[in-house]
């Protein structure tokens, strides 16, 4: 009789800790929830016509270390192939390329997968742009995405154009991409207005050997994007030689701030 109950007092409390384990596991996944991470492109200038590129594929995972894109862990946030002319989405313009619903959690990488539909077009004329096969399984992009339940995280890739296009001594274009993320809702940002617009400046803004660079629009506005915490100087580099260089120091800038010149910025004769 005494060993029945305490057989019966023993299965009563793991039945106690079981309900309470379920319980806890059910809470937990409950409180997780999902969360939305979007994705999507812009560009830093380059002195090229057009620059096109073939997007076939963006992919998520949670583990930075992942390699083989048809594992397991391999979120899709694009599926669908686009053609894009990088020189479209600069001066903080920017392409949507995708999103997904998500379990919540930090996301440590990005996949890009590019195709072989590439191309450059100069003076007119459109030369292809050899992609290196060794970029089949796409380019990768380490982040700290901390996506939140009911959240939408905004995670911008920046292609620079200008640094990912390598000229070869035949007169053709090698396609070496050069990117990085940006969290547009915490990064800081610059922006103000440059004249005259025949001067047709670049823009750069200059952090130590870090450099966001854009080209203003048809009324001389300007936006850089994706800036960090820091002191920056702001070089207006004209790519006209009627115009001289200015350069603009000392701007600090704090997380997520936006700062705007005041006033206009007019570019001086380069006779003066």
């Amino acid at each position: 009789m005494n060993n029945l109950f305490k057989r019966t007092k023993l299965f009563s409390v793991l039945t106690v800790f079981l309900t309470l384990f379920i319980f806890t596991a059910c809470s937990t996944n409950e409180d997780a929830g999902t969360g939305t991470l979007k994705i999507s492109l812009t560009d830093a200038p380059a002195n090229y016509e057009q620059v096109n590129i073939e997007v076939i594929q963006v992919l998520v995972n949670k583990d930075g270390d992942a390699e083989d894109t048809t594992g397991t862990g391999w979120e899709a946030l694009m599926s669908d192939s686009m053609i894009v002319n990088l020189l479209d989405y600069q001066n903080g313009a920017t392409l949507e390329l995708g999103e997904a619903e998500l379990e919540a959690g930090r996301y440590n990488q990005i996949r890009l997968l590019l195709g072989d539909n590439n191309n450059v077009v100069v003076d007119g004329e459109t030369i292809p742009l050899k992609t290196p096969s060794a970029q089949q399984s796409g380019y990768k992009l380490n982040v700290q995405a901390d996506v939140e339940a009911g959240q939408v995280y905004d995670l911008v890739i920046d292609f620079d154009a200008s640094q990912s296009i390598v000229q070869t001594g035949n007169g053709g274009f090698i396609l070496k991409p050069v990117l990085r993320t940006v969290n547009l809702q915490e990064q800081a940002s610059i922006s103000g207005t440059v004249l005259p617009l025949e001067a047709e400046p670049f823009v750069y803004a200059i952090m130590g050997e870090d450099t966001v660079g854009t080209q203003p629009d048809d009324e001389g506005s300007f936006r850089l994007v994706g800036l960090g915490e820091g002191t920056y100087n702001v070089l207006f580099e004209p790519t006209s030689e009627a115009y001289a260089d200015s350069l603009v120091e000392g701007i600090e800038l704090e997380d997520g701030e936006q700062f705007t010149f005041e006033e206009t910025v007019q570019l001086n004769s380069s006779a003066n």
